[in-house]
């Protein structure tokens, strides 16, 4: 038996997982919040406890470090030999990198380059690809890869429509994102409907503080929501998804906050979405109670959102010619019911119908009636186990 650690590292965040292989077990799991701020929250779960601790690290290298001395300290490893592999989820691989890549110096410094195609992740990743080589040099790194996934879309769906030197000299098109989590549910679903996923058509809805919306052909990507970075598609909690591009200088011109197109993008992606609209949180749960209080901004920001979301899942009915299940997954996606109910209602034309009784329940459930034409699932996403089975796969 060996361990493998499964990891996940945004700008100022550092989630792990660590799995007993090849029995799949989780032994222990932990979060690393507000690195590089003042009071940061460390935190690990094991044997049904829960540690946390307050205190200021400076950067991912720290991060690292303190994680793997704590699972010492708690006894959840001896040694340090014991984690044999290490998987790293990767937002943006380019077209670099169309599957799971076992790392080497010269990987890491490619995810570090790709960093203009999700600025607020890759350097993040990369750091603790170096910092986890330094302690562990002797186990297996893995860069698992978001848009890996979502490279089997035709040119016809990830292009855009501007002149073609920008696509030949800047690889300028659509990348996607979460492709473990649209793969993983999609796989699922699969097994859920009792069919061979080569013969299905599935719509799958990350639904997060970030999300995505996939059409999974055939068990392949064909289209998805994000575009050439996270800040494309659907309205998100901090995000505005898609805009008329010319809306930035149009802002730019009359915002005297704002001196140049960074200043735009940085709003479109930490001001805007449901934060923008309800002026009051990116927390879905905030937005619900306020709606239920009567805010007004509250629930127009609730009603664009969940219009974004089924003009997509309309989109992708169109582009597959129908499908044979929609599936919710991720934070938003897999605990309120109330916005799975909004985004289906007026799609019975379509044979989608909900049941109400059983989209209040939790965990992997069938929310669609037994005569719906297409079956709605909510989903629980693990992308960790996806990561570990692609470090197993490449070890």
């Amino acid at each position: 038996m060996t361990k493998t650690l499964a990891v996940n590292a945004g700008s100022s965040s550092l989630k792990w997982q660590l799995y007993e292989m090849p029995e799949e077990e989780v032994i222990a799991k932990g979060l690393v919040e507000r690195i590089g701020l003042k009071d940061s929250i460390f935190t690990t779960k094991f044997n049904g406890e829960k540690y946390e601790q307050i205190l200021d690290i400076v950067d991912h290298t720290q991060a690292v470090k303190m994680v793997l001395e704590d699972m010492q300290r708690l006894n959840i490893i001896k040694e340090f030999a014991e984690i044999t592999g290490i998987g790293h989820r990767v937002v943006a691989g380019g077209e670099l990198f169309k599957e799971s890549t076992r790392l080497t110096a010269e990987v890491v410094k490619q995810v570090e380059d790709l960093a203009p195609y999700a600025p607020l992740h890759n350097p993040a990743e990369a750091a603790c690809m170096r910092a986890f080589e330094a302690v562990l040099p002797d186990a297996v790194g893995v860069a698992v890869f978001d848009t890996a996934f979502h490279t089997t879309m035709p040119a016809k769906a990830y292009r855009y429509p501007v002149p073609n030197k920008y696509y030949d000299e800047f690889k300028v098109r659509k990348y996607g994102a979460h492709g473990t989590s649209h793969m993983y549910v999609s796989q699922e679903a699969a097994k859920l409907l009792g069919k061979d996923i080569k013969d299905t058509k599935i719509i799958t809805c990350h639904i997060g503080n970030g999300a995505s919306i996939t059409a999974v052909e055939g068990g392949k990507s064909v289209d998805t929501s994000m575009g050439f970075t996270p800040l494309g598609g659907i309205m998100m909690g901090t995000r505005s998804g898609e805009l008329d591009p010319s809306l930035i200088p149009f802002i730019i011109e009359r915002d005297p906050e704002l001196k140049d197109a960074q200043d735009a993008i940085n709003m479109f992606n930490k001001q805007s979405g449901l934060t923008g609209i309800s002026e009051i949180s990116s927390d879905m749960r905030d937005i619900r109670d306020a709606r239920k209080a009567g805010d007004a901004k509250a629930i127009l920001a609730f009603e664009m959102y969940c219009d974004r979301i089924k003009k997509f899942i309309g989109q992708y009915l169109a582009v597959m010619n129908g499908a044979d299940a929609i599936v919710f997954t991720a934070g938003i996606g897999e605990n309120a019911e109330y916005m799975r109910e909004a985004v289906l209602e007026g799609l019975d034309w379509f044979g989608i119908k909900l049941d109400k009784e059983a989209n209040n329940t939790y965990g992997t459930t069938e929310i669609s009636t037994n005569d719906s034409r297409v079956k709605v699932f909510v989903i629980p996403t693990d992308e960790e186990l996806v990561i570990t089975r692609d470090v197993e796969r490449l070890k």
